[in-house]
């Protein structure tokens, strides 16, 4: 006899946007089950194979993501739909960069900051090479336009029969390979656990894990009557022979799994919380697996945006846009983002690439690592941002030294004024940046004065005429204004929208124009002359 009891952590403090749901996790106790009884990854209930034989005809047939002729744990090379989740806006940059490293063309969800390709199982490990994904996981089915029921108690009974339904065993088989390619890593931590993809910030729902699941250990083990009863008519023989087949039946590690349930849209008759306790209930049933918040050895994923409805099972543990950075700022970029903002101004060899607000050094790290054949010089005026600058970078020299690769890298940092940087004029081919929001960092009243100067700077390093500049900011209003502002020097060519710590910012790209700096009427210097004669005169009355 089973015994399943529940237990589900909601965050309740989470903000919400409007249709849109943070991702909830799913935990249940571990169930009471018969030591006798085999333990095996596929393994399921008697019922749940009488259920996996039936047909709904109300669900619609699940898109096919493998395809092979033999048994796929026979070693037969199979071919599998991989998802992934990218910075969003740079959902093209990383199919372009799918298409160049593995040779797919990906296609584009319609749900913002996803995309999909197949693979074969032989190539799996280039998937792990890529620079541009945050999370990966590998699709056990798609529905493009499932047909949720009007009440919410059907819609989740289905979603439980749905569970017993799915052709879980590629995807499976690929999550065994998966683990084989990596190095053993421990148990995940509670802070990498959320691999939500929305136009929100992302609730910290595993940062709560360890609270759920130490209430979990105090609350006392759940037996029924029957148990009681079996219990008390236990004989001598029966314990000989249960001790028998205790010690005959062979040891398998039990699998240990969770489920995480993001979901978008504000037409679903039932929440996030209630979709991932039913499906998550329902693959425990189906498998007999063990559920566990942090130490999963198994991650299933359920997405649902509208009506679109993935599942798959994830092939990271944690995210890759930790990749780089060791010593963290207030406002450090994703290393993925960073990768979206370089391929977009396309470096190429030897050119000079200018981080004049390195910050953490996010942007040049990764280009430096990516795009080696530039040479990169980052720099900021506050010196605990070059110190992280120069930990960070300390940091991944040490860990190629360790595996054996050169250690150098193709970058340096100097602390600096923005406003009258240390560079020669007509010198650089490429500033990428990460500007001052007005949030975190500075004010939007300060970015009215900071941006014409920062612009107007980087317009006299530029080379004229060939020189780029890729600016992230969220200040969209501020940096338009000092655009128009440049008297020609700068020309907009393209716009990335990406949301950035859930704040919607803009990656710009920028033409040097061949127009030759000091030339030009800017109005921008007039104004800053005049506030930096009244500074003059100041310091000539305190002199005095």
């Amino acid at each position: 006899m089973i015994s399943l009891s529940f237990l589900l952590f909601v965050d309740d403090m989470a903000p919400q946007a409007s249709g849109l749901s943070p991702p909830v996790t799913f935990i249940a106790l571990t169930p009471c089950l018969d030591r006798s009884r085999p333990q095996t990854l596929l393994r399921m209930s008697s019922q749940a194979e009488e259920a996996a034989e039936q047909t709904s005809n109300t669900v619609e047939a699940p898109t096919s993501s493998s395809s092979t002729e033999t048994d796929p744990t026979n070693g037969t090379i199979i071919t599998v739909t991989v998802g992934a989740t990218v910075p969003t806006g740079f959902e093209h940059t990383a199919a372009e960069e799918v298409k160049e490293k593995i040779g797919v063309d990906a296609r584009v969800s319609k749900d913002r900051g996803r995309i999909y390709f197949p693979i074969t199982t032989d190539k799996l490990f280039q998937v792990h090479l890529l620079r541009s994904v945050d999370n990966l996981f590998v699709v056990v089915a798609e529905y493009d336009h499932y047909q949720f029921k009007e009440s919410k108690e059907e819609t989740l009974n289905e979603l439980q029969e749905l569970a017993s339904k799915l052709p879980w065993t590629s995807a499976l088989e690929v999550w065994r390979l998966n683990r084989t390619l990596k190095k053993k890593k421990g148990h995940r931590k509670a802070g990498n656990a959320t691999r939500a993809k929305s136009n929100a910030e992302p609730s910290e729902v595993p940062a709560a894990a360890a609270a759920a699941e130490t209430e979990q250990q105090e609350l006392p083990q759940v037996m029924s009557p029957d148990d009681d009863d079996a219990k008390a008519e236990v004989t001598p023989d029966s314990e000989t022979r249960q001790q028998d087949l205790e010690d005959t039946a062979p040891e398998v590690k039990l699998i240990k799994f969770r489920v995480t349930c993001n979901r978008a849209g504000d037409k679903h008759s039932f929440s996030s919380n209630e979709a991932a306790r039913d499906f998550g209930g329902a693959v425990q049933e189906f498998f007999q697996w063990k559920a566990d918040m942090t130490k999963f050895d198994i991650e299933v994923l359920l997405n649902i945006h509208n009506d679109e409805v993935v599942i798959g099972i994830a092939l990271t543990e944690e995210s890759l846009h930790r990749r780089n950075i060791s010593h963290f700022g207030p406002t450090t970029l994703r290393s993925t983002l960073c990768y979206g903002m370089l391929r977009l101004c396309k470096p190429q060899e030897s050119d000079i690439i200018l981080d004049p607000m390195c910050g953490t050094g996010a942007i040049p790290l990764e280009g430096a690592i990516e795009f080696n054949e530039s040479f990169y010089i980052a720099g900021d005026n506050n010196d605990m941002a070059v110190n992280r600058t120069v930990n960070n970078i300390c940091h991944i020299q040490k860990r190629r030294a360790d595996k054996g690769s050169p250690c150098g890298l193709p970058i340096d940092t100097v602390q600096w004024d923005l406003s009258n940087l240390p560079i020669r004029t007509s010198s650089v081919d490429i500033i990428i940046t990460d500007m001052p929001f007005g949030k975190r960092m500075g004010s939007r009243k300060k970015n009215w004065d900071l941006y014409p100067s920062c612009l107007r700077e980087m317009a006299r390093v530029c080379r004229p005429g060939s020189g780029k500049a890729v600016l992230l900011t969220q200040d969209k209003k501020c940096f338009a204004k000092a655009i128009s502002r440049m008297g020609g020097l700068w020309r907009k060519l393209h716009t990335v929208w990406v949301n950035v710590g859930g704040l919607h910012a803009g990656v710009y790209l920028l033409k040097r124009t061949g127009s030759v700096f000091g030339q030009t009427p800017e109005d921008v210097h007039e104004s800053r002359g005049r506030g930096d004669a009244q500074k003059d005169e100041r310091d000539d009355k305190e002199l005095c």
